[in-house]
């Protein structure tokens, strides 16, 4: 028998409202009903709208498990898809960001059966359109694992007319919580274990690009103000890259820590606690703090060059460029701040930038690296008089030189070898 996508139609509004009746006035987006002792119920077989279905599977599915699906599906909303999600899982809302407040707002404000009520008309809309405009083309091999916040109603829902189609769908146990657990217990496991080497030095030693050359000669290299989409300081905006949230930049450090080979250098620019709004997670800072240190001790004269080159595009917003400085005005002298706020509004970057260095980011630098890297006076310092691109290929080879050389790296992000 075919399946027509009206039949889903007409029938998925059932979806929603169905199930066992012991989840009557549950919040409508509650995970599973409790069975016996507290323990959440696994979905119950769900019979195929066709006649030659395959076989499909039942057991509980865990993080362990994804790389076993076709896709991974996020049932939420817009919102919470943008702020976190599973690496590589497409969002197919069953209640977009508005539907959400409105059935949320129902439920608080009317009843928990009126919201469902609501909630089911609107799920049954959104899943008919995306088996109709997304999944249409999908084999019957076609494996989707579907997740939602906490492994509740959303994706049960869509997961049950999934299966009715005839595909082996599955639901992520505990959703969106599980993966957030995971990244958090993958952090503090294998932080403590990254044989970290970081790369310090002042404002202007192009700290960044070195650890991009360290890269390109097959180094392991942890860039976390790419990652944060910040470079850290007060003029540290990335022009066209919002910064992620929390949980979306730990997201992308657990990615970058599973895929490391433990028995090698890891190469890290020495940071703050904070990186824009985001915050280094504890395991890693205090593994950064502790870690050995290669110092680079460029010319002033070199900085300056290099600073001008790489914040030219500063320049072309003065009046931003302007207000940014105007965050100083707790640290700094009032008429100190004048002065470069008024270079900021003439375009003028020599004088502003010579300024910044001498009487703000260096002394902040002394101050800082002091505190925070207790292997600062064992420090292998390499000094340059060039900051030009071959200048910084030069610098990254003769780090290199004057540390112990490792292997090359291994692994990928969630396999079995990598046992943090």
């Amino acid at each position: 028998m075919k399946v027509s996508i009206e039949v889903v139609r007409r029938g998925v509004a059932l979806a929603p409202c169905g199930g066992t009746t012991a989840g009557r006035g549950r919040d409508p987006f509650a995970g599973p009903v409790p069975g016996p002792g507290g323990r959440r119920r696994a979905l119950p077989s769900t019979p195929s709208l066709t006649d030659d279905a395959l076989p499909m599977s039942f057991k509980p599915t865990t993080v362990a498990d994804l790389g076993a699906f076709s896709e991974l599906v996020d049932a939420r909303s817009p919102a919470e898809y943008a702020a976190d999600h599973v690496p590589g899982a497409i969002n197919c809302p069953v209640l977009d960001d508005d539907e959400r407040r409105i059935v949320g707002t129902t439920y608080v404000q009317v009843s928990a059966f009126e919201a469902r009520k609501i909630g089911g008309a609107m799920v049954a809309r959104n899943i008919a359109s995306h088996l109709d405009l997304l999944f249409r083309d999908k084999p019957r091999e076609w494996r989707p694992l579907v997740y939602c916040w906490r492994g509740g109603l959303r994706s049960s829902s869509f997961v049950t007319w999934l299966r009715m189609v005839g595909w082996d769908a599955q639901q992520l146990q505990g959703g969106y919580k599980s993966w957030r657990a995971h990244v958090i217990a993958l952090i503090a496991g294998r932080a403590p274990r990254l044989q970290v080497r970081l790369v310090c030095g002042p404002t202007g030693s192009a700290k960044t690009r070195v650890l991009q050359a360290l890269g390109r000669l097959g180094e392991q290299v942890l860039d976390l103000e790419d990652l944060a989409a910040h470079r850290g300081s007060v003029l540290g905006e990335i022009p066209g890259r919002p910064q992620p949230t929390q949980k979306g930049f730990e997201t992308l450090v657990a990615q970058r820590l599973a895929a490391f080979d433990l028995s090698r250098t890891v190469w890290m620019e020495a940071e703050s606690r904070r990186i824009g709004r985001i915050t280094i997670p504890e395991p890693l800072l205090q593994r950064m703090r502790a870690s050995p240190v290669v110092e680079i001790q460029a010319s002033h004269e070199a900085r300056l060059a290099y600073l001008l080159a790489d914040y030219a595009w500063l320049g072309d917003d003065r009046g931003r460029l302007s207000e940014r400085l105007g965050t100083l005005r707790e640290v700094l002298p009032r008429d100190l701040l004048a002065q470069w706020q008024a270079w900021a509004r003439e375009g003028l970057l020599p004088p502003l930038f010579d300024d910044l260095m001498r009487k703000h980011y260096d002394p902040m630098y002394r101050r800082s690296q002091a505190r925070d890297l207790r292997a600062l006076p064992d420090a292998v310092a390499v000094g340059t008089d060039s900051l030009s691109a071959d200048g910084i290929e030069d610098l990254a080879r003769r780090i290199l030189g004057a540390v112990p050389a490792q292997g090359r790296a291994a692994g990928y992000f969630g396999s079995a070898r990598n046992d943090g």
